[in-house]
Order: structure tokens, then sequence, then C-alpha cells
């Protein structure tokens, strides 16, 4: 693996979470939609990242999940965000903001 590589996985690692809650704050999807909305976006390498991440997401009340009938399969598990995942979102969008801008300052005086 090289630098480039390892500095990917630690930054999806870093993100993957607040990713999920920005893709649930427009409304629900179930776990399948958001593996192949997030591996599009190549923030998710394996889908076995994913589950255990919602699980979590789950128990610290973040999230909250219903089994809903599907039409063209079996149950489906739908994931929704909660009020506490979305001041979570906030305030992750309000870090981020200035953590990027902080980064970014010190790669354009190295350029």
């Amino acid at each position: 693996m090289t630098t480039g590589d390892a500095a990917r996985t630690q930054l999806r690692r870093g993100v993957l979470e607040h990713c999920v809650l920005a893709l649930l704050q427009s409304g629900e999807r179930y776990g399948y939609d958001l593996v192949s909305e997030l591996s599009g976006a190549g923030l998710l390498a394996s889908e076995g990242t994913l589950y255990p991440l919602l699980s979590r997401l789950r128990r610290d009340e973040l999230v909250e999940s219903a089994w809903r009938e599907s039409p063209s399969g079996p149950p489906r598990r739908y994931y929704a965000l909660t009020d506490s995942g979305r001041a979570a979102l906030d305030s992750f969008r309000h870090s981020w903001a200035q953590f990027a801008g902080s980064v970014d300052q010190l790669l354009q005086k190295g350029a």
C-alpha cells in the first residue's frame, strides 16, 4: 500500500460515519442503497464495513431503523436520521469546514 492509499483509507475511516448521516438527511434509506452510494463515491471499500457502523449509529441513537416489506424480495431494514443524528451532522459540518480550510491553507503554502 502506498502512502497515498494509506492516507485515503484513514480519511475514509474518519468521515464515513458522517457521510452516512449526510445521506440519511434527505430521508430514510436501506442498507444496500447506502452501500451503493458510498461505493460509487469511493468512500466504501467493503460492504462489510457499513453494517457494523450502522449498528453503532443505532446504539448511539444517531439513527433509527425499521423493517419494511420489499416489493422485490425479502424485507429491508430502513435507516433514518434522529434529532441527535442531525445535531451530530451539523456539528461535523462546522468542524469539517474549519478543518478543511486549515489543511487547504497549509497545502497551498507548500505548493
